[in-house]
């Protein structure tokens, strides 16, 4: 009765998880990549939506540190809008480059080395930490700019309530959470396109004073502050303003979500996305200083803006209300690039051992659910932190993607000077990325001057925090790498000397049902510690291998099939070794995400086979054990040993020692 009761509890638990984080994919589905990839209108909403976000506060922080001095907001909009385009570009180049994905990372990483890249990739994943803060924080701030000051002090737990519920639609799947906030995106495209255009065009008259308050402004403070006090001036608003372009790197990092052809899909998002925050943020700072609008006290600018256009038209406030609504909104959306991407940057780093390797491991629903996780929690972490100031927000954010984005442009620019005799056109892709180094490292050394007292300081300790953290992973995993690579040389060339014809599998006679994950030092070890531990016992060896789908090699069918086939060729290799030592035996593998369950699925089954069997399962033992030993190193020999012992079938974990 306990049994049937547990039994129809784990049903009911099924059901529930199945319902909200959806049922597991199939992986033999020959369309599988097709249903989840991304086509570029898509892609647009799922990555460019952070940046078309940033115009909500990337343009109001340009244009409140411009002060009285607003006449300079008319050159601010025109090299805001070209600043756009020039970092746009040249991350379509990265994208020819880099088809695979990986962004600023995987850039750095190739071309200026594994320390530039673990810099890279440490300032991208606290960016992106800070992406679904201050997108969250943001929107809220724009929602609640049309409630009483009253209520603001909801703002923080209705922000961590739209983590939450962004950690559940991802844990879905990208295209899922992606298609669910499309109407959104399309809502906040067509108000805005309304309040801009009407904006702009109700105070066109405007156009000639503003010009000519540019000249006689740019004369009295020459006679004033002088002209470097303007460029001071200029280059501060310029770069405080440098929140605008924060998403940009979004979409080279996630064309491995993306429609095939992927590097044609990725260049044509990046345009949309480009095009969109170039004349959305520029109209954005026209309109400020056409208006010549004032900040508010509890409200956005683009609040106001959109209550200043409105409020003569027939039920002006509730268009407004929609218009910033969908700001809000569009955050929201937003706040998914850094659900999309960040994970996909923690597994390319866990892939290359700079964080645990868990982190590259991919849930049923063929998501990176651990690092989701871990984002979300990030977030929640950050934004009780700030309180949920945008304006602290947008300091600490715009200091770690320019670092991310000077090392991209450093890395392109290497790359073109080093192919100068064999790229004809090596000089034009150069000076646009020198030119995009120039921009991003100034608005980066600005910044940091500025806020670096305001809240600068702890981006770069918790930037500096992750990337030693990284250095002690790694160094961990290189000395386990080394005992390990100390096994293979000892085992893996050990002379075995044939024992004649292998025999015929015997069903009823004792058999030995190991786990192995590749053809390894560690396996071989295995094996032969049951053959010394249990001599003359078993007669059939089956060796079982599950053939682990990470996100390194989930791009394609054919990198699966790829995997697929060195998993069998590891496997065949245990049998060639086991009929030399005189063992009847065979092999049993399928393809997975999740390996305890599908180990403990085709154990089952071999123990169906073979009646009289014990599975065994080798496990990493040392000397002293840490507290970070398990979060390094997976359990699984220890879960699959509970749930087979629990089923009734015995289970032997054989230790392997290993010196660190």
């Amino acid at each position: 009765m306990e049994n049937a009761s547990s039994n129809e509890t784990i049903s009911l638990l099924q059901k529930i998880t199945r319902a909200i984080f959806g049922a597991p994919r199939h992986l033999k589905d020959s369309h599988l990549f097709h249903k989840m990839s991304l086509i570029p209108v898509l892609a647009w909403v799922g990555l460019g939506a952070d940046g078309l976000s940033s115009s909500a506060y990337g343009p109001e922080e340009a244009f409140k540190a411009l002060g009285s001095h607003t006449y300079l907001a008319l050159l601010l909009a025109v090299v805001m809008a070209l600043t756009v385009f020039v970092i746009s570009y040249s991350y379509s180049r990265i994208i020819e480059h880099f088809p695979h994905g990986g962004g600023g990372y995987i850039v750095a990483t190739h071309l200026l080395g594994e320390k530039a890249g673990v810099v890279s990739g440490s300032a991208l994943l606290v960016d992106y930490v800070m992406t679904i803060t201050i997108s969250i924080a943001s929107g809220v701030d724009a929602v609640f700019s049309y409630l009483p000051v009253q209520y603001h002090h909801f703002k923080v737990p209705f922000a961590c309530f739209l983590i939450l519920f962004l950690i559940i639609l991802n844990v879905r799947g990208v295209k899922e959470s992606v298609t669910v906030l499309a109407p959104i995106f399309m809502v906040f495209v067509a108000t805005h396109i309304v309040m801009l255009i009407y904006g702009i065009s109700i105070h066109s008259d405007r156009f000639a004073p503003v010009v000519s308050d540019l000249g006689s402004g740019i004369r009295h403070d020459v006679s004033t502050i002088g002209v470097i006090g303007i460029l001071m001036l200029f280059m501060r608003a310029y770069s405080l303003g440098g929140g605008t372009y924060t998403g940009i790197e979004a979409v080279s990092n996630g064309l491995q979500i993306m429609r095939e052809p992927r590097v044609q899909t990725g260049k044509r998002t990046m345009l949309y996305m480009a095009t969109s925050l170039a004349f959305t943020a520029s109209l954005i700072l026209l309109c400020y200083l056409f208006l010549a609008l004032k900040p508010v006290e509890g409200m956005t600018l683009n609040a106001v803006l959109a209550n200043n256009l409105f409020t003569n038209w027939p039920m002006g406030h509730w268009i407004a209300f929609i218009t910033i609504f969908s700001e809000g909104a569009l955050l929201l959306v937003a706040a998914q690039a850094g659900f999309v991407d960040g994970p996909r940057v923690m597994s390319n780093m866990a892939i290359d051992s700079w964080f645990p390797h868990r982190f590259a491991a991919l849930s049923v629903r063929l998501t990176m659910r651990n690092g989701i996780l871990l984002m979300g929690l990030a977030a929640i972490a950050l934004l009780f932190y700030t309180g949920g100031s945008v304006g602290t927000l947008v300091v600490m954010y715009s200091i770690n993607v320019f670092i991310t984005f000077s090392l991209s442009q450093l890395g392109m620019s290497k790359f073109f000077i080093q192919r100068r005799k064999e790229d004809p056109q090596w000089f034009r892709h150069l000076s646009v990325h020198l030119v995009g180094l120039v921009l991003c490292v100034t608005i980066l050394v600005v910044t940091t001057f500025e806020k670096f007292a305001e809240g600068g300081w702890m981006t770069l300790l918790i930037t500096a925090v992750v990337i030693g953290l990284c250095y002690l992973i790694k160094g961990h995993y290189l000395r386990v790498r080394q005992g390990m690579r100390d096994l293979d040389e000892t085992l893996l060339d050990v002379p075995v000397a044939p024992h004649g014809e292998p025999p015929a599998i015997d069903h009823n006679a004792p058999t030995a049902i190991q786990l192995v994950s590749g053809y390894s030092g560690f396996g071989v070890h295995t094996l032969f510690s049951i053959l010394s531990t249990f001599p003359n016992t078993y007669k059939n060896v089956i060796f079982v291998s599950v053939a682990m789908i990470d996100s390194g090699s989930f791009k394609g069918s054919e990198e699966m099939e790829a995997l697929e086939a060195s998993v069998k060729a590891g496997l065949e290799k245990y049998v060639n070794m086991a009929h030399k030592l005189g063992l009847a035996a065979e092999y049993r593998t399928e393809l997975s995400t999740d390996v305890v369950e599908s180990a403990v699925d085709l154990c089952k089954q071999v123990a169906g086979e073979f009646p009289r069997s014990t599975v065994f399962t080798g496990q990493l033992t040392f000397r002293l054990e840490k507290f970070y030993h398990r979060l390094l190193h997976n359990e699984t020999a220890f879960a699959i040993q509970r749930r087979l012992q629990w089923d009734g079938l015995t289970t032997v974990i054989m230790p392997i020692r290993v010196r660190t």
